[in-house]
């Protein structure tokens, strides 16, 4: 067992296939950086993005071993609270659909409320995911290694969340084929000029693309997995689902292959005969190219798209042409944030993550939250600005009145949430030490999370609980379906995040090895 990386042999330990202890190895010293990644006061430098002297066995034992190591005990708990979350959501959609809308706050001035806000905000997660990794493909941007997965995985979750509020907005969720663009007995057609139409077609072809974006990066981290799982149900050795049974006076874990035949098989079909031949490499790079270079402009027509909902209005708050532009840089803001805030604990959990996870990815990762924290600002100023240069009296009505004066604006503590969560607590990052802090980074992380959902919530809510005329004001009033339904939504995504971390190989393996300094890259992207 001398011979066995820690990884491996705490991996085997827990399988019951071997006993044995980790070996400690020391971490060397490497010049300019300090034990954790993250760089002296030296600009010239910068630090690795793989720490602790791992060679390509060792990373690939890392990543592999947590999905093919029994089911942790914290992660069974995670799942435990996350599927009943997801179980109350569902219950609470079947209650509606049995019921009617009516359940929830809306009325005849506020009909788009919580379920659209809902809806707007995890379309605007799902639209990050893909356009981060994407984007920094292209940009053949290297510190993207250790953040691209997830953010894929988080955009497919996402989207799934996000296309619940819409079928259960509408009532009758059994009469959504009339969207399709087919002949029916009843005549109807979809309205084509319509943008809401345009989001059904917009969103289904990027969740199409992304999904494949996706599943084309896993292919040969499924072929790893697969031949592991091959190797250990030649040798006899499970790793997962090995059931202590009576032997003598004791129990003792006896080696069972069929997991490990039901990993070979699953793996196998997943991916799809690839053998790492140089010709599988060859179209792999160009087709998993092609999809980022598709995905990209994508991302950004869908998510502006979803803005023409609201600009193509003629309601104030709305009525703006600024919406496109600050509706991606809101779509990158929070979805970095989401990616911070969900990968960030598995660097204290996962043991050996924080060497793949290092201090350099969150400092560059918070460099980009400040920046597009900035333009999301400058959006909110404009706002302003526009409503105030065009001397339109009911759109400067809309931000001063229904916004942000506490002693005429109900609203006003969602606006003033959504100002100091994503304006004030992002600057925090101007400071060196803070955004190398990853438990700053993680609270700004979750406070750019809610300002994004209380964003989402005043442009739909406070623009149109007030009509033209005073006649027309209505309040709304989440009910405890409205909020029970956007919680199982979190719970469904959670759920789905966690079997993907549990399951699927949560960095990019190959992507992985390419940055090491034994693959001799130039470290200057």
């Amino acid at each position: 067992m001398t011979d066995m990386h820690p990884d491996q042999a705490v991996a085997y330990q827990a399988s019951g296939a071997v006993s044995a202890q980790p070996v400690p190895r020391a971490k060397p010293v490497i010049p300019g950086t300090r034990d954790d990644g993250t760089l002296i006061e030296d600009p010239g430098k910068r630090a690795p993005l793989v720490l602790g002297d791992r060679s390509f066995n060792d990373v690939t034992n890392i990543v592999c071993d947590y999905a093919e190591a029994p089911i942790p005990k914290i992660w069974l708990t995670a799942f435990t609270i996350a599927s009943t979350i997801a179980a109350l959501g569902t219950g609470m959609i079947l209650y509606l659909l049995i019921t009617g809308v009516g359940v929830w706050g809306l009325n005849n001035q506020v009909d788009w409320a919580w379920d659209i806000t809902n809806f707007v905000f995890w379309i605007g997660i799902g639209h990050a995911g893909t356009l981060i990794s994407a984007i920094l493909c292209l940009l053949k941007q290297n510190w993207r290694t250790a953040v691209n997965r997830a953010a894929e995985a988080m955009t497919i979750f996402a989207v799934v969340c996000a296309g619940i509020f819409p079928g259960i907005h509408v009532g009758r969720v059994w009469f959504a084929w009339f969207l399709a663009p087919v002949p029916n007995s009843n005549g109807i057609w979809p309205n084509f000029r319509s943008p809401l139409l345009w989001d059904v077609f917009a969103v289904s072809t990027y969740a199409t693309v992304s999904l494949l974006f996706w599943y084309m990066g896993m292919i040969p981290d499924m072929a790893t997995l697969r031949d592991r799982a091959a190797l250990r149900r030649h040798k006899g050795v499970s790793r997962m689902f090995a059931i202590p049974m009576p032997i003598g006076d004791g129990l003792a874990v006896p080696f069972a292959p069929r997991p490990d035949t039901i990993r070979m098989f699953i793996y196998g079909a997943l991916s799809l005969g690839w053998r790492f031949s140089s010709r599988h490499w060859h179209r792999y790079e160009k087709a998993y190219l092609m999809l980022a270079g598709i995905s990209t402009p994508l991302v950004l027509s869908v998510h502006s798209i979803v803005s023409f909902d609201f600009a193509t209005s003629i309601i104030p708050g709305w009525h703006t042409t600024i919406f496109p532009p600050y509706f991606v840089a809101g779509a990158v803001f929070g979805g970095f944030a989401m990616v911070l805030l969900l990968m960030i604990p598995l660097r204290v959990v996962l043991p050996n993550f924080s060497d793949l996870l290092t201090k350099r990815h969150l400092e560059n990762m918070a460099k980009i939250i400040l920046l597009t924290g900035t333009m999301v600002g400058f959006a909110y100023s404009m706002e302003f600005f526009i409503a105030w240069y065009g001397g339109n009296e009911y759109e400067f009505s809309a931000f001063a009145n229904n916004r942000v004066n506490p002693a005429k604006a109900p609203y006003w503590w969602a606006y003033w949430t959504m100002i100091t969560c994503n304006v004030l607590f992002p600057q925090l990052f101007w400071f060196r030490k803070l955004r190398q802090n990853p438990l700053v980074i993680w609270i700004v992380a979750l406070a750019v999370t809610i300002g994004m959902w209380f964003e989402r919530f005043v442009i739909i809510v406070t623009s149109i609980h007030r009509a033209f005329l005073p006649g027309e004001w209505h309040m709304f009033f989440p009910t405890w379906v409205d909020i029970l339904t956007f919680v199982g939504s979190c719970g469904i995504f959670m759920t789905l995040f966690l079997l993907f971390l549990k399951f699927l190989p949560v960095f990019a393996l190959s992507e992985l090895k390419i940055v090491m300094p034994q693959s001799h890259t130039d470290d200057h992207h």
